[in-house]
């Protein structure tokens, strides 16, 4: 199994770790209640998915 012989720079780390960060998960707009949701998701404010109601949410 080969070995690497010298060290990496500091430069060759972080660019190589320059795509590792955290990202934002999407969001769109509930076309029932107009609040922020995840898409492909039943709303957690309204309980629609795709103009039925699908859950049951008690306010």
């Amino acid at each position: 199994m080969p070995n690497p012989k010298r060290r990496h720079s500091k430069r060759r780390s972080s660019t190589r770790r320059a795509h590792d960060h955290l990202k934002s998960p999407a969001s769109s707009n509930c076309p029932n209640c107009h609040e922020a949701k995840q898409p492909h998701r039943v709303c957690p404010h309204c309980g629609y998915y795709k103009g039925k109601a699908v859950k049951d949410v008690r306010s």
